[in-house]
């Protein structure tokens, strides 16, 4: 544990339960793992809810690293499990356990024997010790970060689960044009028509911006609105093939009796709507329309169109993935208060039903049959066939359940994400490293995923006025 070229991690227990491959994310750098951090796993390991999944997984890579090598741990494990998962290469550095004692104390205003007083009396011993060496806390516990920084004692936050940097990084899903777009890439641009649709191919500068599955803007007297089907890059010049959309704020085009408000929600009802599409997310503050919307083109494809047999809703529940067999009733029983959204939308949606409240009640039980809710807990291992999902609160989800969900779609369905960033109640979750940021950054640019970042509240004045000045 001398190597100062090094630097030596001390993790926290929330870090593993977080992320299991948090072990290999620090490249040639050695951990140290306390042996209170090992009783912590171990008392978390039971149950069926994500982090105790993660925290057996975690028990599986340390077992693993310390059977492959056969010299004793004294002078630390090499971090090397090649094949096991994707960033394992990078890990070059040694792991290290709590063999013994430290005969470090906590400072007189720090009492008590708490895990986190614990770990924070061993990074500060390890310091004494190797005083050449930086030694770092890495937590998910902001207040034990404070506390180490009350000690004069380094420490981080893990970001090694971050998709980006900042959420300013996330696309919008569209582009405004200038108002010489045509001058500057009407060059030797086709144009033709094919069942009913209208397609351009064509060069400019402006495409080096562009991705498949967004849309392209130009506003004034002659509005142009196209989505971007797709690119072929080329040194010289890229070549562009986009498709103009349907305007849906006209009144002919109505989705179940739903209209497009603003550019945006046009916007969302095309990818909602478009049989190339499988995949979208909707990202946008309280009132935006994202669960009207989805919910008005998921009874337009499944009941008028018969593109989907039907419609399934799952959403994240808090605490996010416990159990919730306390709650009475079948699966949707248990999931139906969690689903208000659902049913404020759904009174929306039939709400011009004729034959009063007897046909509105009639009209709403028939929707029901065909609207499915699904908890979370249950959707390993399944797959749907023809559907519509949709997963609301997505903000509250980790990359990894998301890609569980998302990974559930089997042929000709398609997934629908909505959330928003700002409100995530799950524990260690940031903006940055929500599973909706997680697959908004992974699917941009394949031409059958879409996104759109819904800015305008059409939920009443009084919400939109709240929305700016609380």
């Amino acid at each position: 544990m001398t190597n100062t070229n090094r630097r030596l991690f001390v993790l926290d227990t929330n870090v593993l339960m977080h992320d299991p491959t948090a072990l290999f994310r620090f490249q040639e750098h050695d951990i140290f793992l306390p042996m209170i951090v090992l009783e912590e796993l171990d008392h978390g390991k039971k149950g069926l809810s994500e982090v105790a999944r993660n925290v057996r997984q975690v028990s599986r890579f340390i077992d693993a690293m310390i059977e492959q090598y056969d010299n004793g741990i004294d002078k630390g494990v090499p971090i090397h499990m090649k094949g096991m998962i994707d960033h394992a290469t990078e890990a070059s550095g040694r792991l290290f356990f709590q063999t013994q004692a430290f005969e470090g104390k906590l400072p007189r205003n720090l009492p008590g024997d708490t895990p986190d007083n614990t770990i924070l009396a061993i990074a500060l011993s390890l310091h004494e010790q190797y005083p050449k060496r930086k030694i770092t806390l890495v937590s998910k516990d902001i207040n034990l970060r404070i506390k180490a920084s009350v000690l004069n004692l380094h420490s981080e936050d893990y970001f090694s689960d971050q998709v980006l940097d900042d959420t300013d990084l996330l696309p919008t899903g569209f582009h405004m044009l200038p108002g010489n777009f045509w001058d500057t890439h009407s060059k030797n641009m086709d144009s033709w028509q094919e069942d009913g649709k209208t397609f351009y191919r064509l060069t400019g500068p402006l495409t080096s911006e562009w991705m498949p599955g967004e849309f392209i803007i130009l506003e004034g007297e002659q509005p142009f609105q196209a989505i971007i089907r797709d690119i072929n890059r080329d040194i010289d010049n890229d070549t562009v093939l986009i498709e103009t959309i349907k305007d849906y704020t006209e009144e002919h085009h109505a989705v179940w009796g739903i209209n497009a408000l603003n550019t945006e929600q046009n916007l969302a009802l095309n990818l909602l709507t478009d049989p190339e599409i499988d995949f979208v997310s909707l990202l946008g503050a309280a009132g935006t329309g994202k669960t009207l919307l989805s919910l008005a083109a998921g009874l337009s494809q499944t009941l008028e169109g018969n593109r989907y047999k039907e419609i399934i809703m799952t959403r994240a529940t808090i605490p996010v993935g416990e159990d919730i067999g306390f709650l009475p009733g079948t699966e949707e029983e248990k999931m139906a208060p969690w689903m208000g959204a659902l049913m404020d939308n759904l009174e929306v949606l039939t709400q011009p039903s004729s034959g009063g409240s007897w046909g509105r009640g009639a009209t709403d039980e028939f929707l029901m049959n065909k609207i499915k809710l699904r908890s979370l807990n249950f959707m390993r291992g399944r797959t749907f066939l023809g559907r519509f999902i949709i997963i609301d609160e997505a903000q509250n989800l980790t990359p990894k359940q998301m890609k569980t969900l998302v990974t559930r779609a089997g042929p000709d369905t398609k997934v629908v994400c909505l959330g928003n960033i700002a409100q995530i109640d799950t524990p260690y979750l940031t903006e940055t490293s929500s599973g909706l940021t997680y697959v908004v950054d992974r699917f941009k640019g394949w031409q059958h995923g879409g996104h759109v970042t819904l800015k305008t509240g059409e939920r009443s004045r009084l919400a939109g006025y709240a929305e700016e000045v609380l």
